[in-house]
């Protein structure tokens, strides 16, 4: 489906368009060889172009390993293949679990059961941590620096587009609702592409493939289940092996020196929810501003995913109830009304073109009962700022 939408839009004047995929398809985005062209140098005759390159700073070479003596590699190897063996060999059930403890009720070991069911009862919000909370925003105010993206990596890119970019977002967003995956390893994986992209030159056959092993990363990272490495290539259209998931993963991996635990704006708005008490409507709205900003590079990748966040969080509120910025919030964060007042401009001009934009997959998202079909709601004309 995706692909015939690019397709379709890069068809010249004249030509015939190819025909539309058959229904009940699997939904693909297949290679991205029809989208829009940009010129650059060829390929000089007799060399083939590398689908990988180096472009900005070259990442940090491979940190050098404490080990013993050969010998002594080789034993543990041994000892270790051994134990393997074993383990599979010899499985065996569990004992169970009343003989191994063999408790008398006059035991003094039992545990007192009314203290036991006291603590179940009270369940206590694991995010609400007020000890900790500014100790914890503080942190994500730093990483988030440390993995913010280089603004202007598209420009050295010579076979992918912004466009392409977008669609590829727009395709993980689906792949994301086919797999019921948290939002948070969406905007994970958005910003391990962003980050690898800004180190490495990718030919436009090779994005797909970035985006996928990304999505496996941050499904690695975030989910309880994780789908399999056979799930992402199939919705592929098995464009990619398994080898080659496996292999674009283990590159990523080296070029982001294995730093996952990026800030996101989802993150953000999760902190700024704790802070400033407010109802489902404008928490589902903030979000959906937060994933519209992920589908544009330019303007989105000079701001830090904490302005985002602000400036979906502001949005939201003043569409659904009409305020403004809090102050409370304003205290927490260090950002005034005038800070993130350039971001909050570009992402109402989003919200109001949202329904217009080639890629609707988070419209659609965001349409259903469990976001409260905020994406329907009509955005503001006009803005207050003052």
């Amino acid at each position: 489906m995706l692909a015939e939408q690019e397709n379709q839009e890069n068809v010249p004047p004249g030509a015939k368009a190819p025909p539309p995929a058959a229904a009940g398809t699997r939904v693909v985005l297949g290679l991205l060889r029809g989208a829009q062209q940009r010129p650059g140098p060829l390929p000089q005759p007799g060399r083939r172009r590398q689908p990988f390159a180096i472009h900005v700073d070259e990442p940090d070479g491979e940190q050098q390993r404490r080990r013993g003596s050969p010998a002594t590699r080789k034993e543990e190897a041994s000892l270790g293949l051994r134990a393997a063996v074993c383990a599979l060999g010899e499985r065996r059930p569990l004992a169970p679990l009343g003989n191994a403890m063999e408790l008398s009720f006059d035991s003094p070991s039992i545990m007192d059961i009314s203290i036991t069911s006291e603590a179940e009862e009270k369940k206590p919000n694991v995010n609400n941590v007020p000890d900790y909370i500014s100790d914890i925003h503080t942190y994500l105010r730093e990483m988030e620096v440390k993995c913010k993206p280089k603004m202007g990596y598209m420009k050295k890119q010579p076979d992918i587009t912004n466009n392409m970019r977008a669609i590829l977002v727009d395709w993980l967003v689906e792949v994301g609702e086919e797999y019921k995956l948290q939002n948070e390893t969406l905007h994970l994986a958005v910003n391990y592409i962003d980050r690898f992209l800004s180190s490495m030159s990718v030919l436009r056959g090779k994005l797909q493939l970035v985006g996928t092993a990304a999505m496996l990363l941050a499904s690695k990272f975030e989910e309880i289940y994780p789908p399999e490495v056979a799930e992402f290539v199939y919705i592929t259209d098995d464009t990619y092996t398994k080898k080659q998931v496996l292999r674009m993963e283990h590159l990523i991996l080296k070029v982001l020196s294995f730093d996952l635990a990026a800030p996101t704006i989802n993150q953000f708005l999760t902190q700024y929810f704790l802070h400033e008490q407010t109802n489902a409507k404008v928490e589902s709205l903030s979000m959906y501003l937060g994933e519209l900003s992920l589908i544009d590079a330019d303007p989105y990748l000079k701001y830090l995913p904490s302005v985002i966040a602000a400036a979906a969080f502001h949005l939201a509120d003043y569409t659904i109830t009409g305020q403004t910025w809090p102050e409370s919030l304003c205290k927490v964060t260090g950002y005034s009304l005038e800070d993130i007042k350039p971001c909050l401009l570009d992402l109402h001009k989003t919200y109001l073109k949202a329904a217009q934009h080639t890629q609707q997959s988070i419209r659609e998202k965001y349409k259903s009962t469990k976001y409260h079909g905020v994406s329907l709601i009509d955005p503001p004309e006009t803005l207050n700022l003052l």
